[in-house]
């Protein structure tokens, strides 16, 4: 897709999305470059509980790196991007509803916003603002990983670590990119919370009810 047909002047918002090891913020890092070698003003933006790799860069897995300014808040976004061209969001899912408003004033300004994020959780569910992002995007990027079970195409995160919050930082060590047939087996496997096959948005196919 050609971002670049799009006059600098015009705002719009992109979404970059897809489950762990998918390489979203390398995708994120490769646009802000190219748009900084475009001589276009750009900032980067990532919530201040994302300190995996560093406190005040965005860093893809593997190991690119560009400096990003960390926010507690979506709303402190919009204060801290006058006069720029471009604004990037990397984690966007671990922001509150509030990133959808800023990312939508900021694109009726005229401003290009580029967002990344997981669009779900470990569950299976759509994680945070992310869909609503996606609804309101002009572009939208799905990128996939490669099943470490199946070898096919993957685009769920499936949670290697105990616990059952919805926000848990982790690399490798916690997460396993998986298709959806090795996703449902090793949920079902581990018994997930109790998930159950409506909790997991898996058709129960067997119900004749189902279209």
């Amino acid at each position: 897709m050609d971002f670049y047909a799009v006059p600098p002047s015009q705002g719009r918002i992109e979404v970059i999305c897809g489950c762990m090891f998918s390489g979203k913020t390398e995708e994120l890092i490769r646009r802000v470059r190219q748009v900084m070698l475009a001589g276009q003003t750009v900032k980067i933006f990532k919530p201040m509980m994302d300190v995996r790799y560093s406190e005040t860069e965005i860093v893809s897995h593997l190991g690119t790196s560009l400096p990003s300014v960390p926010v507690t808040h979506a709303s402190k976004i919009l204060d801290l991007s006058d006069g720029l061209n471009v604004v990037a969001i990397d984690e966007a899912q671990f922001f509150g509803d509030d990133l959808c408003d800023a990312a939508a004033k900021l694109a009726n300004r005229g401003v290009r916003v580029i967002v990344a994020g997981l669009d779900m959780d470990f569950t299976g569910k759509p994680f945070g603002p992310m869909p609503y992002l996606l609804a309101i995007a002009e572009y939208v990027t799905k990128l996939h990983a490669i099943c470490v079970r199946t070898k096919e195409p993957a685009h769920f995160s499936f949670r290697k670590a105990p616990g059952d919050s919805t926000i848990l930082l982790g690399q490798s060590e916690s997460y396993e990119p998986m298709s959806r047939r090795a996703f449902n087996e090793a949920c079902r496997e581990r018994n997930l919370a109790g998930a159950k096959q409506e909790e997991l948005f898996l058709p129960d196919l067997s119900n004749p009810n189902f279209i």
